[in-house]
Protein backbone atom coordinates (compact mmCIF):
# COMPACT_ATOMS: atom_id res chain seq x y z
CA UNK A 1 0.00 0.00 0.00
CA UNK A 2 1.07 3.76 -0.79
CA UNK A 3 0.46 6.98 0.44
CA UNK A 4 1.21 9.84 -1.24
CA UNK A 5 0.96 13.59 0.21
CA UNK A 6 0.27 15.87 -2.60
CA UNK A 7 -0.54 19.52 -3.41
CA UNK A 8 -3.54 20.16 -5.30
CA UNK A 9 -3.37 23.80 -7.39
CA UNK A 10 -6.67 24.17 -9.13
CA UNK A 11 -6.26 28.20 -10.17
CA UNK A 12 -9.25 29.82 -10.94
CA UNK A 13 -8.18 31.69 -14.25
CA UNK A 14 -7.24 27.30 -15.10
CA UNK A 15 -10.68 26.75 -13.96
CA UNK A 16 -12.48 29.59 -15.70
CA UNK A 17 -11.11 29.10 -19.40
CA UNK A 18 -11.60 25.07 -18.93
CA UNK A 19 -15.49 26.37 -18.86
CA UNK A 20 -15.59 29.08 -21.62
CA UNK A 21 -14.09 26.32 -23.52
CA UNK A 22 -16.25 23.74 -22.84
CA UNK A 23 -19.36 26.38 -23.43
CA UNK A 24 -18.10 27.59 -26.39
CA UNK A 25 -17.69 23.99 -28.13
CA UNK A 26 -20.98 23.15 -26.44
CA UNK A 27 -22.72 26.34 -28.48
CA UNK A 28 -20.95 25.50 -31.47
CA UNK A 29 -22.01 21.82 -31.88
CA UNK A 30 -25.58 22.83 -30.71
CA UNK A 31 -25.69 26.20 -33.46
CA UNK A 32 -24.52 23.61 -36.40
CA UNK A 33 -27.09 21.09 -35.63
CA UNK A 34 -29.77 23.89 -34.96
CA UNK A 35 -28.88 25.00 -38.67
CA UNK A 36 -29.21 21.35 -40.00
CA UNK A 37 -32.86 21.13 -38.75
CA UNK A 38 -34.46 23.97 -41.25
CA UNK A 39 -32.12 22.59 -43.69
CA UNK A 40 -33.29 19.57 -43.77
CA UNK A 41 -37.02 20.57 -43.82
CA UNK A 42 -36.80 22.88 -46.52
CA UNK A 43 -35.14 19.96 -48.52
CA UNK A 44 -37.75 17.23 -48.09
CA UNK A 45 -40.05 19.84 -48.58
CA UNK A 46 -38.66 20.87 -52.23
CA UNK A 47 -38.21 17.09 -52.80
CA UNK A 48 -42.30 16.75 -51.90
CA UNK A 49 -43.35 19.02 -53.74
CA UNK A 50 -41.18 18.15 -56.95
CA UNK A 51 -42.09 14.21 -56.66
CA UNK A 52 -45.85 15.59 -56.74
CA UNK A 53 -45.54 18.37 -59.10
CA UNK A 54 -46.81 16.12 -61.86
CA UNK A 55 -49.71 14.07 -60.44
CA UNK A 56 -48.15 11.13 -60.57
CA UNK A 57 -45.01 9.88 -57.68
CA UNK A 58 -42.37 7.09 -58.99
CA UNK A 59 -40.59 4.34 -57.00
CA UNK A 60 -36.83 6.70 -57.42
CA UNK A 61 -38.81 9.56 -56.34
CA UNK A 62 -40.58 7.36 -53.14
CA UNK A 63 -37.65 6.18 -51.98
CA UNK A 64 -35.58 9.47 -52.50
CA UNK A 65 -38.15 10.87 -50.13
CA UNK A 66 -37.98 8.21 -47.76
CA UNK A 67 -34.31 7.85 -47.68
CA UNK A 68 -34.35 12.02 -46.31
CA UNK A 69 -36.88 11.46 -44.01
CA UNK A 70 -34.35 8.88 -42.55
CA UNK A 71 -31.45 11.40 -42.53
CA UNK A 72 -33.43 13.65 -41.11
CA UNK A 73 -34.21 11.61 -38.35
CA UNK A 74 -30.79 10.17 -38.02
CA UNK A 75 -29.89 14.04 -37.43
CA UNK A 76 -32.47 14.58 -34.98
CA UNK A 77 -31.35 11.58 -33.35
CA UNK A 78 -27.64 13.10 -33.11
CA UNK A 79 -28.37 16.02 -31.12
CA UNK A 80 -25.23 16.88 -29.36
CA UNK A 81 -25.35 16.17 -25.66
CA UNK A 82 -25.56 19.18 -23.14
CA UNK A 83 -24.22 17.68 -20.37
CA UNK A 84 -23.57 21.17 -18.33
CA UNK A 85 -27.36 21.56 -18.72
CA UNK A 86 -28.40 17.98 -18.06
CA UNK A 87 -26.19 17.36 -14.96
CA UNK A 88 -26.81 18.77 -11.55
CA UNK A 89 -23.78 21.53 -12.11
CA UNK A 90 -25.82 23.94 -11.82
CA UNK A 91 -28.06 23.15 -9.03
CA UNK A 92 -24.73 22.69 -7.47
CA UNK A 93 -23.30 25.84 -8.48
CA UNK A 94 -26.64 27.59 -7.41
CA UNK A 95 -25.96 26.09 -3.65
CA UNK A 96 -22.71 27.87 -3.62
CA UNK A 97 -23.89 31.49 -4.90
CA UNK A 98 -26.55 31.50 -1.37
CA UNK A 99 -23.86 30.32 0.86
CA UNK A 100 -21.28 32.91 0.29
CA UNK A 101 -18.21 31.48 1.52
CA UNK A 102 -15.02 32.19 0.10
CA UNK A 103 -13.48 28.53 0.99
CA UNK A 104 -16.23 27.27 -0.95
CA UNK A 105 -14.73 28.57 -4.32
CA UNK A 106 -11.97 25.94 -4.12
CA UNK A 107 -14.30 23.46 -3.54
CA UNK A 108 -17.02 24.76 -6.27
CA UNK A 109 -13.63 24.86 -9.01
CA UNK A 110 -12.58 21.22 -7.76
CA UNK A 111 -16.11 19.48 -8.78
CA UNK A 112 -16.65 22.31 -11.79
CA UNK A 113 -13.68 20.81 -13.85
CA UNK A 114 -14.24 17.49 -13.00
CA UNK A 115 -18.06 16.95 -14.10
CA UNK A 116 -16.63 19.23 -16.63
CA UNK A 117 -13.47 16.77 -17.50
CA UNK A 118 -16.71 14.15 -18.07
CA UNK A 119 -19.62 15.51 -19.22
CA UNK A 120 -19.23 13.51 -22.85
CA UNK A 121 -19.62 10.37 -20.41
CA UNK A 122 -22.53 11.90 -18.87
CA UNK A 123 -25.56 9.36 -18.79
CA UNK A 124 -27.97 10.76 -15.96
CA UNK A 125 -28.74 13.15 -12.89
CA UNK A 126 -31.02 12.30 -10.15
CA UNK A 127 -31.64 14.82 -7.24
CA UNK A 128 -33.19 14.07 -3.98
CA UNK A 129 -34.09 16.10 -0.26
CA UNK A 130 -33.33 13.00 2.30
CA UNK A 131 -34.74 13.80 5.39
CA UNK A 132 -30.98 13.13 7.25
CA UNK A 133 -28.12 15.80 8.36
CA UNK A 134 -25.74 15.32 6.12
CA UNK A 135 -22.98 14.08 8.15
CA UNK A 136 -24.65 10.73 8.26
CA UNK A 137 -24.61 10.47 3.75
CA UNK A 138 -20.65 11.75 3.97
CA UNK A 139 -20.00 8.65 6.64
CA UNK A 140 -21.79 6.04 4.66
CA UNK A 141 -20.15 7.23 1.61
CA UNK A 142 -16.71 7.05 3.01
CA UNK A 143 -17.10 3.14 5.06
CA UNK A 144 -16.02 1.32 1.98
CA UNK A 145 -17.87 -1.80 4.12
CA UNK A 146 -21.20 -0.22 3.48
CA UNK A 147 -20.90 -1.84 0.05
CA UNK A 148 -20.75 -5.24 1.88
CA UNK A 149 -23.66 -5.16 4.01
CA UNK A 150 -26.19 -2.00 3.20
CA UNK A 151 -25.98 -3.29 -0.41
CA UNK A 152 -25.98 -6.44 -0.01
CA UNK A 153 -28.83 -7.36 -2.40
CA UNK A 154 -28.15 -4.72 -4.89
CA UNK A 155 -24.19 -5.52 -5.39
CA UNK A 156 -24.92 -9.66 -4.51
CA UNK A 157 -22.70 -10.35 -1.98
CA UNK A 158 -19.47 -8.05 -3.23
CA UNK A 159 -17.06 -8.13 -1.15
CA UNK A 160 -14.18 -5.76 -0.19
CA UNK A 161 -11.32 -7.73 0.40
CA UNK A 162 -8.31 -4.96 0.45
CA UNK A 163 -7.26 -1.57 0.21
CA UNK A 164 -4.20 -1.41 -1.79
CA UNK A 165 -3.93 2.41 -2.60
CA UNK A 166 -4.09 5.73 -0.52
CA UNK A 167 -3.69 8.88 -2.07
CA UNK A 168 -4.11 12.09 0.03
CA UNK A 169 -4.88 15.58 -1.06
CA UNK A 170 -5.12 18.77 0.49
CA UNK A 171 -8.68 19.17 0.38
CA UNK A 172 -9.70 15.48 0.25
CA UNK A 173 -7.96 12.30 -0.78
CA UNK A 174 -8.44 8.95 -2.98
CA UNK A 175 -8.08 5.11 -1.82
CA UNK A 176 -8.26 2.10 -4.48
CA UNK A 177 -9.90 -0.91 -3.33
CA UNK A 178 -10.12 -4.77 -4.78
CA UNK A 179 -13.42 -6.24 -4.84
CA UNK A 180 -14.65 -9.92 -5.63
CA UNK A 181 -18.25 -11.48 -6.58
CA UNK A 182 -18.54 -13.60 -3.84
CA UNK A 183 -21.50 -15.34 -5.34
CA UNK A 184 -21.77 -17.58 -8.12
CA UNK A 185 -24.74 -16.33 -9.80
CA UNK A 186 -23.64 -12.65 -9.93
CA UNK A 187 -24.59 -10.84 -12.76
CA UNK A 188 -21.75 -8.59 -12.81
CA UNK A 189 -19.68 -12.07 -13.41
CA UNK A 190 -21.40 -11.86 -17.28
CA UNK A 191 -18.37 -8.85 -18.19
CA UNK A 192 -16.15 -8.26 -15.02
CA UNK A 193 -13.36 -10.11 -13.60
CA UNK A 194 -14.17 -11.87 -10.71
CA UNK A 195 -11.39 -9.44 -8.33
CA UNK A 196 -11.39 -5.60 -9.87
CA UNK A 197 -10.27 -3.02 -8.60
CA UNK A 198 -12.24 -0.01 -7.92
CA UNK A 199 -11.90 3.54 -6.59
CA UNK A 200 -12.84 5.99 -4.08
CA UNK A 201 -12.21 9.69 -4.44
CA UNK A 202 -13.47 12.41 -1.44
CA UNK A 203 -13.08 15.32 -4.09
CA UNK A 204 -14.32 18.11 -1.00
CA UNK A 205 -16.03 18.01 2.01
CA UNK A 206 -19.40 17.59 -0.02
CA UNK A 207 -18.08 15.63 -3.35
CA UNK A 208 -17.35 12.08 -3.77
CA UNK A 209 -16.66 9.79 -6.75
CA UNK A 210 -17.05 6.03 -6.74
CA UNK A 211 -15.11 4.81 -9.94
CA UNK A 212 -16.44 0.86 -11.12
CA UNK A 213 -14.51 -0.83 -13.58
CA UNK A 214 -16.38 -2.81 -15.87
CA UNK A 215 -14.83 -4.28 -18.57
CA UNK A 216 -11.62 -3.80 -21.53
CA UNK A 217 -10.86 -0.67 -19.39
CA UNK A 218 -14.58 0.98 -19.41
CA UNK A 219 -15.38 2.09 -16.53
CA UNK A 220 -18.80 3.62 -14.63
CA UNK A 221 -18.28 6.41 -12.61
CA UNK A 222 -20.58 8.11 -10.20
CA UNK A 223 -20.39 11.85 -8.85
CA UNK A 224 -22.44 12.44 -5.13
CA UNK A 225 -22.71 15.66 -4.11
CA UNK A 226 -24.35 16.13 -0.38
CA UNK A 227 -24.97 19.52 0.15
CA UNK A 228 -26.24 20.53 3.98
CA UNK A 229 -29.99 22.25 4.14
CA UNK A 230 -30.23 22.25 7.75
CA UNK A 231 -29.22 20.35 10.56
CA UNK A 232 -31.98 17.57 9.91
CA UNK A 233 -31.47 17.34 5.59
CA UNK A 234 -29.30 17.48 2.57
CA UNK A 235 -29.30 17.42 -0.51
CA UNK A 236 -28.86 14.59 -2.67
CA UNK A 237 -27.42 14.61 -6.17
CA UNK A 238 -26.54 11.64 -8.14
CA UNK A 239 -24.64 11.90 -11.14
CA UNK A 240 -23.70 8.75 -13.43
CA UNK A 241 -21.34 8.62 -16.62
CA UNK A 242 -20.14 6.00 -18.60
CA UNK A 243 -17.40 5.59 -21.18
CA UNK A 244 -20.16 1.95 -22.16
CA UNK A 245 -20.55 2.30 -25.82
CA UNK A 246 -23.67 0.70 -25.54
CA UNK A 247 -27.52 2.33 -26.16
CA UNK A 248 -27.90 5.19 -24.19
CA UNK A 249 -31.93 4.60 -23.42
CA UNK A 250 -30.79 1.63 -22.49
CA UNK A 251 -27.94 2.39 -19.96
CA UNK A 252 -30.41 5.13 -18.83
CA UNK A 253 -32.38 3.08 -17.69
CA UNK A 254 -30.18 1.00 -16.09
CA UNK A 255 -28.60 3.72 -13.90
CA UNK A 256 -32.31 5.04 -12.83
CA UNK A 257 -33.08 1.49 -11.96
CA UNK A 258 -29.84 1.09 -10.12
CA UNK A 259 -29.76 4.18 -8.18
CA UNK A 260 -32.88 4.06 -7.21
CA UNK A 261 -32.63 0.83 -5.65
CA UNK A 262 -29.41 1.53 -3.68
CA UNK A 263 -31.17 5.02 -2.45
CA UNK A 264 -33.95 2.35 -0.85
CA UNK A 265 -31.04 0.10 0.58
CA UNK A 266 -29.53 3.42 1.86
CA UNK A 267 -32.54 5.25 3.76
CA UNK A 268 -33.45 2.63 6.55
CA UNK A 269 -29.54 2.43 7.65
CA UNK A 270 -29.27 6.58 7.19
CA UNK A 271 -32.25 7.05 9.07
CA UNK A 272 -30.33 4.94 11.80
CA UNK A 273 -27.27 7.20 11.84
CA UNK A 274 -29.40 9.75 12.46
CA UNK A 275 -30.13 8.88 15.64
CA UNK A 276 -26.73 8.58 16.75
CA UNK A 277 -24.58 11.31 18.16
CA UNK A 278 -22.93 13.11 15.73
CA UNK A 279 -19.64 13.40 18.01
CA UNK A 280 -20.38 9.88 18.27
CA UNK A 281 -19.44 9.26 14.33
CA UNK A 282 -16.44 11.65 14.50
CA UNK A 283 -15.16 9.71 17.07
CA UNK A 284 -15.52 6.20 15.17
CA UNK A 285 -14.43 7.52 12.00
CA UNK A 286 -10.91 9.26 13.94
CA UNK A 287 -10.00 6.54 16.02
CA UNK A 288 -10.84 3.43 13.56
CA UNK A 289 -7.74 1.84 12.30
CA UNK A 290 -9.57 -0.01 9.55
CA UNK A 291 -8.04 0.51 6.14
CA UNK A 292 -11.66 0.36 4.63
CA UNK A 293 -12.30 3.41 6.72
CA UNK A 294 -9.19 5.55 5.85
CA UNK A 295 -11.21 8.06 3.34
CA UNK A 296 -13.80 9.09 6.36
CA UNK A 297 -10.55 9.31 9.27
CA UNK A 298 -8.70 11.76 6.16
CA UNK A 299 -12.51 13.77 6.31
CA UNK A 300 -12.87 14.14 10.23
CA UNK A 301 -9.22 14.79 10.18
CA UNK A 302 -9.11 17.80 7.35
CA UNK A 303 -12.83 19.38 8.76
CA UNK A 304 -13.91 18.11 11.95
CA UNK A 305 -17.21 19.97 12.69
CA UNK A 306 -16.17 22.67 10.32
CA UNK A 307 -18.94 21.69 7.37
CA UNK A 308 -21.86 22.50 8.40
CA UNK A 309 -24.72 24.57 6.61
CA UNK A 310 -23.76 28.03 7.18
CA UNK A 311 -28.04 29.56 7.28
CA UNK A 312 -31.19 27.17 6.12
CA UNK A 313 -31.92 26.87 2.54
CA UNK A 314 -34.89 26.53 0.34
CA UNK A 315 -35.16 23.87 -1.56
CA UNK A 316 -34.76 24.31 -5.21
CA UNK A 317 -38.23 23.77 -6.99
Amino acid sequence: MSINLVKTNNTENVGDRYIEASLLITKIKNGIWSLGIPSWVVGIADRGVASFADGYISAAEMFQIITAAFLFISWLYLKPEESWNNSNLVEIENYWQDIHLQPNKVYLNTIRNRMLELQNQHKISQEYILPVPYICQIYHLLNLKHLENVHNFSLNNLKVIDVNYIHATDIGGMVKFQTVLDSPVNALRIWRQPIVEAGLTLHTPYTVELKIPVYNDKNIIVMFNALPLNDKEHKFFIDIYTDLQWSRPILQILFHFAACLTLVEDLPYLQQLATINKERLFSSGKNSERKTMWLFRRFVELYGTRVEPTKALKPSK
